[in-house]
């Protein structure tokens, strides 16, 4: 079965983005590029919210620029090439390999890993990854840890007082003090099936 996975750069103190919006702290170093080009090479499809899809519509025509370097390019030809699904209660119309979600999330998730395809499912977007996780739907977190603090803003794992166990698959930490962290999440059998 397809794992739906979150990846995410995120603050030393479990932000996404910063209190006034911002994530200008994000901008990665060539190694963590990579990965995160790694990361989409393996997907087979990616669930976005409006206002990701809307930042990500950049490398629809970015691997056109010449003047960017060959990595650059090579991301961005790899992102235009994916699927993707967009949520959203506002766009009438997306671009590129994006269509629009048909229906709920869990729904849209239960039906791409019953049908044909390889690769993960990738949930992006602070709100659209926190109803995934709300929903117990979320196989996989790989958190870039940034080595900063930015003392607020819009948290990697909201709170909703629920515990949810993992386990450690893969550390790493970059030249730049990044550090990698890929966790499994672990299902614990319910207390009916004991």
């Amino acid at each position: 079965m397809r794992s739906v996975t979150c990846s995410m750069a995120v603050s030393l103190d479990g932000y996404i983005v910063g209190p006034d919006g911002s994530f200008d702290w994000t901008a990665p170093d060539e190694e963590v590029f990579d990965l995160a080009t790694d990361e989409v090479r393996n997907l087979g499809v990616h669930l976005l919210g409006r206002r990701l899809y809307e930042t990500m519509l950049y490398w629809e025509t970015a691997d056109r620029d010449p003047s960017l370097g060959y990595s650059t390019r090579e991301f961005a030809a790899i992102w235009k090439a994916l699927p993707e699904v967009v949520f959203s209660t506002t766009l009438s119309e997306v671009q590129g390999n994006a269509r629009l979600a048909s229906g709920g999330l869990a729904e849209e998730i239960e039906r791409l890993r019953a049908g044909p395809g390889e690769g993960d499912i990738a949930i992006g977007g602070a709100t659209l990854a926190a109803e995934a996780a709300a929903l117990g739907l979320i196989d996989e977190y790989r958190a870039r840890v940034y080595p900063v603090l930015v003392g607020g803003g819009i948290p990697f794992f909201p709170q909703r007082e629920r515990r949810v166990d993992l386990e450690l698959l893969e550390t790493r930490t970059f030249n730049s003090k990044v550090v990698y962290l890929r966790y499994r999440v672990t299902r614990r059998p319910s207390k009916s099936s004991t």
